[in-house]
Order: structure tokens, then C-alpha cells, then sequence
């Protein structure tokens, strides 16, 4: 969505994989802006704002995620956006297209507002990062943390950090002010992205036990303690295969895998969701951001004992022309060298060796496996020794 708001994608309608008119075709009915406000499971019904009831025999909870806001005077302000759904980044483009935008503020630093600094910058929107921290995405290695850090600066970013907003006003020389510890700011438009929490209110009206993570407790085929209740995506837990716990980790990709389980299986097949390791990754301007598995204190929490190291290389061959810096951290158990994370920041190559490794993650590699991969080497993409086998190898040395 950040794309579509950035005008890297011009066409919304390229947002859509299905139009409720595609989905009638293969029978199945759509009802958009409908919510749902009850479950009656002893009638099997469902009721939807208007008061109409449907009757159902399986009934799939898909209720995603909602936005956290942070509670403050003046939050619900036109011109205070959140940006977690597809009506979200239309409102907001046609913001920008309705009113003359001058200044920007995004509170959080997470992968949102990363992506929309980027694509309000792109649109020479002024831009500013409010954080509580004191740097962006800390799921990733302070060291890279602050690579993102000068990255943003060097597109002219302005980024604040320990920063507390208190309230939101009405401007004088623009829309809105944001009062916080550090003073007033104002702009345009102001974006919401301090995170989201499963929407399981529905889940608790009908009594479904929730796991440690907050989410919909689900078992590997989708399906809830109810025998005809399933959950998929944003609101439901995903069995994470290096920790071996049920987690709650809201991204698409992971939402669609669980929908097609319990449509298989809702359908009299017969299928399970085999679980995540934690993919994932953004682009900030001109970096790749990605990272897999667990981070050292996440492989602690989770009964390991965690090493890491990280190392700066280059994404293609000393030889080469030119120079692609890639930094690449690899976390694995110092009792069985086995691999349980790994992160990588640069300009070209780090989503590829993240999926490499998601990949080493998934099988249960060790260090010993992943030192020696066999990878396809050429110059314009690696050395003959790739920061792979590198990273690895050194980590595995200092255990």
C-alpha cells in the first residue's frame, strides 16, 4: 500500500486480487462493509450491522488485526491516518490529491512507517519520524538499526527520537500540530504506525481460548477448539518451527498459506499449515532490510543458548566493478551449532541470502550444513565464498 500511496503504483485496482463480481462468477457471495457483531452458535448464526442474520454450518474467523493507537487528545482529527487496510491508503492518496501537502509526521518506526517515509519523500512531501526509541525497526541488530538510522537522514529524513506525543491539534501554518516532550511540530498529515493487535473480539464473544500471544489458538489445520470454527491470518497464531511455539506474526503471505489450509480442509480434503520461521523484509529508499528466524533474545526466551556474529562483505565478487556492502548476522545455539536466525542489511543482495537461509532455517540446518551450501556462484552475484559460507563458518569457529 505504501507503493500505491507513492505513486509507484498508480492503479489501485492492481491492489485487488479478486473483485466481489470475480468471486460471484465462481458462486460465492461477497458482502462488503458488513460487520459482523454477533455469533449465535447455538442458532449457527451470524449477525451483521444492519440486523440481518445468515446462517452458517463452518464458520472461518479472518478478522485480522487492528491498529494501535496511542490515546491521545485529538487522534480521531481529519488528517490523522492509520494505514493497516486497502480503503486506508486510498483515503489516504486522495488526502494528498485533495490537499496541498507540504509536511509529513509518522509516529513509529517500524516496517510502515519506513515504506511511507520512503514513498511521502518520493512525492517531495517534507517528512518527519516520531520514536520512542532510539532506533528504527529494532528487530534487526543495533548495527543495523543504525544503517536504516542514516539511510533515512541521507534522503532527508528527519528522525526524533525518545520521543512522547501527548496530543494533536489543530495547526496554524498547516492542518495539524503534534504536541510532544520535544515540543510542537506540525504538517499536513499526520500517520499512526506504532503496530497492531489481533481483532479477536469476536473470538472472545464466543468463548475461543486465545494463546500467549494474544491470537485465535489454532491447531495445524486452521481449526479452533470448535470443530467447526476456523481462523486464518492476522487474528490467528502460526506454529513457529525454530522456537516450536505458536506465535502471532501478521503478514500476507502467512495469512494466505492459512486461508488455502482451511479451504482445503473446510472443502473435505485434507491439509496442515506446517508452520513459519519468520520471514521477512522491507525496502527503505535505496537499502534491502531483511531478516529469519529469531533474534538472540528471542532464541533465549525460547530455551536456547545463542551465539552471534556479523560480518560486512560485499554482495558480488571482490573482482567486480564497483561495491554492493552487504552485512549479514547469523545467530545459532552454542550447544548444537544449530541455525536459528539471521538478518541482513545492504543495497543489493540481502533478501536473497535471508530467503537462502529461511530455507536453512526450515530444514534445521546447522553452521556446519550452511558453510559449506552449495550456492551458485558467478561474480556479478557472489564471491566463490559467499558471506553465507563466510558468516557461518566464523560463527561456527567461535563456539
Amino acid at each position: 500500500m505504501p507503493y500505491y500511496i507513492g505513486d509507484v503504483i498508480k492503479d489501485e485496482k492492481r491492489l485487488i486480487a479478486r473483485t466481489p463480481e470475480k468471486f460471484r462468477e465462481t458462486g460465492v457471495e461477497v458482502r462488503i462493509d458488513a460487520r459482523v457483531e454477533e455469533v449465535d452458535e447455538n442458532t449457527g448464526e451470524v449477525r451483521i450491522a444492519d440486523g440481518e442474520r445468515l446462517p452458517y454450518d463452518v464458520l472461518v474467523l479472518g478478522t485480522g488485526t487492528t491498529p494501535l493507537m496511542p490515546g491521545i487528545p485529538g487522534e480521531d482529527l481529519e488528517g490523522v491516518f492509520t494505514l493497516k487496510k486497502f480503503t486506508d491508503a486510498v483515503r489516504i492518496k486522495a488526502w494528498l490529491r485533495e490537499f496541498p501537502c507540504r509536511k509529513a509526521i509518522i509516529v513509529g518506526a517500524g516496517f510502515i512507517g519506513m515504506e511511507m517515509a520512503e514513498a511521502l519523500r518520493n512525492l517531495d512531501i517534507e517528512t518527519r519520524i516520531l520514536h520512542r526509541g532510539r532506533l528504527p525497526v529494532n528487530r534487526w541488530d543495533p548495527e543495523f538499526s543504525q544503517i536504516v538510522l542514516e539511510e533515512l537522514r541521507r534522503h532527508d529524513v528527519d528522525f526524533v527520537t525518545d520521543a512522547e506525543i501527548r496530543a494533536v491539534e489543530k495547526g496554524k501554518n498547516h492542518r495539524l500540530r503534534l504536541v510532544t516532550n520535544h515540543g510542537e511540530a506540525e504538517a499536513d498529515m499526520i500517520l499512526m504506525a506504532v503496530g497492531v493487535r489481533p481483532d479477536v473480539a469476536l473470538a472472545k464473544q464466543i468463548g475461543l481460548p486465545l494463546g500467549k500471544s494474544g491470537a485465535i489458538g489454532v491447531n495445524f489445520s486452521q481449526r479452533t477448539v470448535r470443530e467447526n470454527i476456523y481462523a486464518v491470518g492476522d487474528c490467528a497464531e502460526s506454529f513457529h518451527r525454530v522456537s516450536g511455539r505458536w506465535v502471532n506474526i501478521p503478514l500476507g503471505d502467512i495469512a494466505n498459506k492459512q486461508g488455502r489450509v482451511a479451504g482445503r480442509n473446510i472443502g473435505g480434503g485434507t491439509m496442515i499449515f506446517p508452520g513459519i520461521v519468520g520471514a521477512q523484509s522491507f525496502k527503505v529508499f535505496d537499502l534491502e532490510v531483511a531478516a529469519t528466524g529469531l533474534s538472540e533474545w528471542e532464541a533465549a526466551e525460547a530455551g536456547f543458548s545463542p551465539a552471534g556474529v556479523l560480518i560486512w562483505g560485499n554482495a558480488i565478487a571482490g573482482s567486480m566493478p564497483g561495491n554492493s556492502k552487504l552485512g549479514l548476522k547469523l545467530i545459532a545455539d552454542r550447544a548444537t551449532g544449530r541455525l536459528l536466525g539471521a538478518q541482513a542489511v545492504g543495497t543489493a543482495g540481502a533478501v536473497s541470502r535471508i530467503n537462502t537461509l529461511s530455507a536453512a532455517l526450515w530444514a534445521g540446518l546447522t553452521l556446519d550444513d550452511v558453510g559449506w551450501l552449495d550456492l551458485a556462484y558467478a561474480p556479478p552475484f557472489s564471491g566463490s565464498w559467499d558471506l553465507i559460507h563466510v558468516t557461518a563458518q566464523t560463527l561456527k569457529r567461535q563456539i
